[in-house]
């Protein structure tokens, strides 16, 4: 009974044998022919049967599976992504020495150079898409470069195509991606300009047929920095601010001198409404920034915002007295100037007619016009800053109207007509 048995199941292994071999002679026979389609469909049939081939069978049917679902570099992309699955688990099978091996690798070769071809050439067409899914393909058929990888990023982050960035950097992130490369330079004798070399052997070539001198080496800077940024500022663009928060954390203790890094979070913290968080970051940026303008002025605003307006102007003065030109900085400085008028013109509505009042009265008013004159510099810089501020000429002429300068006042008047006719803003 036994042998019966044994006798049963060796026929049954051998009839899937031949099934086996049948579709895939028919899978052969389709790629030979072009007809990739026919070659799908025996593959399709062979592959319930796989899992129980030899060694060499399986690799004959990943060697053909590769070429059916490549289809000679016409197919989809869902089908390409099987192709180079399959190729690779051919050397996987045969541990990169067997029958297939050397053809694979052939093969692999011709849809690398086809796949980078077709990203270079829609990077210069400037479609990123099908440009980061040319180089995310080609790092699939050549893992150990995994500068492709880098490209995909950033080209998919050029198409804004940010949830297949943040899956390329998270995934450079865990492989310990760097990016360090060495550039060869040398100096064209003719130009006098700095060009790039793709090999130490080509510019060295260069540089001893005398068209060339000064040959240098350079090692690229980390793109590691880079890659924790990227992740903190998509999740940002996705509105996941908790995580972008976290991610910028990482980033900052990665690149502790990384001024990017801080203030990004600074933003994304006062888009979440954390202005307390905000402030102290701001601040921590202007230890190691203090030059930095526009750290002061978002510090003046803070400040203003929270009613604290001796402070408000104390940065808003910092960033005038580190850049003149900065326009919002002399405009927001007036607005805080010119708002202590308020309190003036309400007690001065508030006065009745006695002697006592009218002496008030005229005392107000010249407070007002104090204050007046203290926001006219700062108008003016804006204005020559930004000379179509309709805004700005417009309160500086009620300004000059209210201190009587006549004179200014005329100019003002005409700037104000002139700019209300040219759509000024």
């Amino acid at each position: 009974m036994k042998k019966h048995v044994i006798i049963a199941l060796a026929l049954l292994v051998s009839t899937f044998s031949f099934s086996q071999k049948d579709e895939l002679k028919d899978a052969e026979k389709a790629i030979k022919s072009g007809n990739y389609a026919d070659a799908k469909t025996a593959i399709k049939a062979a592959e319930s049967l796989i899992g129980n081939a030899d060694d060499k069978t399986k690799a004959k049917f990943y060697y053909l599976k590769g070429q059916a679902y490549y289809a000679n570099g016409t197919a989809a992309n869902n089908d390409l992504d099987t192709a180079i699955e399959s190729l690779n688990m051919v050397e996987k099978v045969e541990g990169g020495s067997g029958k297939y091996s050397s053809d694979v690798a052939e093969i692999k070769k011709g849809m690398l150079s086809n796949f980078l071809t077709k990203a270079n050439d829609a990077l210069g067409k400037k479609n990123y898409a099908v440009s980061s899914n040319g180089f995310e393909k080609a790092y699939r058929m050549s893992t150990k470069d995994t500068i492709y990888l880098y490209y995909a990023a950033a080209t998919a982050v050029n198409g804004q195509d940010y949830n297949n960035a943040l899956s390329y950097y998270e995934e450079l992130k865990d492989l310990g991606f760097k990016g360090v490369e060495m550039e060869y330079t040398a100096v064209n004798k003719e130009s006098g300009e700095v060009e790039p070399f793709d090999s130490k052997s080509l510019r060295d070539i260069s540089v001893r047929a005398g068209t060339h001198i000064t040959p240098k080496d350079t090692k690229t800077e980390s793109k590691s920095a880079e890659i924790v940024k990227n992740i903190a500022l998509i999740y940002v663009n996705n509105g996941e601010n908790e995580k972008a928060i976290s991610a910028m954390k990482d980033a900052r203790k990665a690149n502790p001198e990384d001024l990017g890094l801080l203030l990004s979070e600074a933003n994304v913290q006062l888009k979440m409404g954390n202005k307390d968080e905000f402030k102290k970051l701001i601040e921590e940026a202007t230890t190691k920034d203090p030059k930095n303008a526009e750290l002061q002025y978002n510090l003046g605003v803070l400040a203003a915002e929270a009613g604290d307006i001796a402070t408000a102007k104390k940065y808003y003065d910092k960033a005038i007295a580190i850049d003149p030109n900065y326009s919002d900085a002399q405009t927001n400085m007036a607005v805080l100037i010119l708002n202590g008028e308020q309190k003036i013109i309400e007690e001065m509505n508030s006065l009745g007619s006695s002697a006592a009042d009218n002496k008030k009265y005229d005392a107000l008013k010249l407070k007002r016009e104090e204050i007046y004159k203290e926001a006219i510099p700062y108008l003016e810089a804006s204005l020559r800053i930004k000379p179509n501020n309709l805004q700005a000429a417009k309160t500086l002429m009620n300004i000059y109207s209210a201190i009587d300068d006549r004179e200014n006042f005329k100019i003002l008047k005409g700037k104000v007509e002139a700019l209300e006719a040219g759509g000024g803003n």
